[in-house]
């Protein structure tokens, strides 16, 4: 049996996943009102349990990285999602504040494995021209879950409440694992489901270094952090991510905080800038493939796509800080906030692929994750303080954050392309 397009059927999977992922790591934010209230609990608790996942995700992101180098895709993608499947259900179980920072913890370890396997998965399955538009259907599935999980987990909620609604979400992500074994038998190189034509058709659009190392050992650690080429992905992620984790950690906070919505009024709003984040995740990525077809290369496709997607971002941050006055304004604002944010990290989540090939690229891209983490850790330990007066200084320190992302990416790498 043969599939034409298989590779899209590959992306198609890890775009669902992604989808869960995200489900199952929101539902805690928009039910945090009524668990915090039967609980006991108020948002210093919230931060912390949030940084405890935060912290065990950065760690997951490395660790995973390097596993999904040595074991693959296939594999690692089934370890990954069942972790996290059932951290998502023992949720329900919880009781305090260290029950709940337990179970994120575990949940943290294992949905970090999505994202290092989703930049190898597209090394190994698409060539480079293609790369940034299937990121930015990887990256969609983060926005459609987004869009997804208010509404859902409020109906959840209003049904089952809290304890059973962390228990259905946990369920779809082991479901999962079924057409992903089945579909995703091997790399393409040898899977017996793709046609001749598709295979010489990914392998032509990778470069003589790909094909050379993607069987080889991969790089250590200190060996790819010895290119400037390197640091640049990892200091645009330590200044570019708080501005996605802002929204998806604190926004159903923040419309608790300033406009007293419960979990159903949150599931109303929370979900519209992700409609806009959505549109960028594939608009970010059409666009660089667009580039390169038109003749532009790897090194000006993805700093056109960046520097644009940064200035949309810069400039719906600035709007965030002087119009958003109520709540219907606000969501439409952070839309295009999280549009051009998912126009930029398409992209840079790419440059891996761009840099390195084979057992290199999971490494670095789950690098580039932990490092992003981080600052995000910083950021949640300073909402909670800064928010007890205004969360405009908030606004203001992620608007700055955009050109030095920007910027990292231009001062640390010259060019963009395959390091021999």
């Amino acid at each position: 049996m043969k599939i034409k397009g298989l590779r899209w059927w590959i992306i198609g999977l890890i775009f669902l996943a992604t989808l869960i992922n995200y489900i199952d790591r929101s539902s805690l934010g928009i039910m945090w009102p009524s668990i915090s209230k039967d609980l006991g609990m108020d948002k210093n608790d919230y931060a912390l349990i949030l940084n405890v996942f935060m912290i065990s995700y950065a760690v997951g992101q490395s660790v995973f990285g390097r596993l999904l180098d040595k074991i693959g895709t296939r594999v690692g993608f089934v370890i990954s999602i069942s972790v996290w499947g059932v951290a998502t259900m023992l949720h329900a179980v919880a009781r305090g504040i260290l029950s709940f920072s337990f179970f994120r913890i575990v949940l943290g370890v294992g949905e970090a494995g999505n994202w290092p396997g989703a930049v190898k998965s597209n090394a190994e399955w698409f060539p480079a021209k293609e790369r940034a538009f299937a990121q930015g259907i990887f990256n969609a599935g983060a926005s459609i879950g987004s869009v997804v999980a208010p509404p859902l987990i409020a109906i959840l909620w209003v049904g089952f409440g809290w304890k059973v609604t962390f228990i259905i979400v946990g369920i779809l992500g082991l479901l999962w694992v079924i057409p992903w074994l089945i579909i995703n038998k091997a790399t393409p190189g040898s899977h017996p489901w793709i046609t001749e034509e598709e295979r010489k058709y990914i392998t032509s659009g990778q470069t003589s270094i790909e094909k050379d190392n993607m069987a080889t050992k991969g790089l250590s650690i200190q060996q790819i952090l010895s290119h400037r080429e390197s640091w640049a992905v990892l200091i645009s992620r330590f200044f570019i991510e708080p501005i996605w984790w802002l929204f998806v950690g604190w926004m159903p906070i923040y419309l608790a905080d300033q406009y007293g919505f419960d979990v159903k009024e949150i599931g109303f709003f929370a979900w519209v800038p992700y409609v806009g984040a959505a549109i960028g995740s594939l608009a970010g990525g059409y666009f660089s493939g667009r580039l390169m077809l038109n003749g532009a290369s790897v090194d000006q496709a993805r700093k056109r796509t960046i520097t644009i997607g940064g200035v949309i971002m810069f400039l719906g941050l600035v709007a965030t800080i002087l119009f958003a006055n109520n709540p219907v304004l606000f969501v439409v604002i952070v839309a295009f906030v999280l549009f051009g944010f998912q126009f930029v990290i398409s992209n840079i989540q790419t440059i891996p692929s761009d840099l390195f090939s084979g057992k290199s690229v999971g490494t670095l891209a789950g690098l580039g994750g932990s490092v992003g983490v981080f600052s995000v850790i910083i950021m949640n330990f300073l909402v909670p303080m800064i928010s007890e007066y205004s969360y405009t200084p908030i606004f203001i320190m992620i608007a700055v954050f955009v050109p030095l992302s920007v910027a990292a990416i231009y001062g640390l790498a010259k060019e963009i392309k395959q390091l021999d």
